[in-house]
């Protein structure tokens, strides 16, 4: 019997000693896994965000815009919060700034 411990000993001791510490593979892993995830998605949508702040904090009256929820029409008025946005002859609507999706070239509104 007691020659089968020392056996079991004997075969343990040198993955004490030696090689990778337990874990550390997985730890590589993880830190890999993070930066994958900033590269393909964190990174790309402050991007996003840096230009869609850029782009509102340009518009001026007279340009062409189409708000989140679809509708174009041109700017009337531009406060700190709110634009007001002409959609028809008479008609404008107020909406803040941040709902606005993209600015559309000039000229646009009226070959729709």
């Amino acid at each position: 019997m007691s020659m089968f411990i020392q056996d079991a000993l004997a075969e343990q001791a040198p993955a004490a000693m030696g090689g990778t510490p337990p874990g550390l593979g997985q730890m590589f892993f993880i830190l890999a896994l993070f930066v994958v995830f900033y590269l393909m998605m964190i990174r790309p949508q402050m991007k996003r965000q840096k230009e869609h702040r850029k782009m509102i904090s340009e518009i001026k009256p007279g340009d062409e815009v189409v708000v989140a929820g679809g509708i174009a029409g041109r700017v009337a008025r531009v406060t700190d919060q709110f634009l007001a946005v002409e959609i028809a002859d008479g008609v404008e609507v107020k909406v803040q700034k941040h709902a606005v999706g993209q600015v559309l070239p000039k000229g646009t509104l009226k070959s729709v």
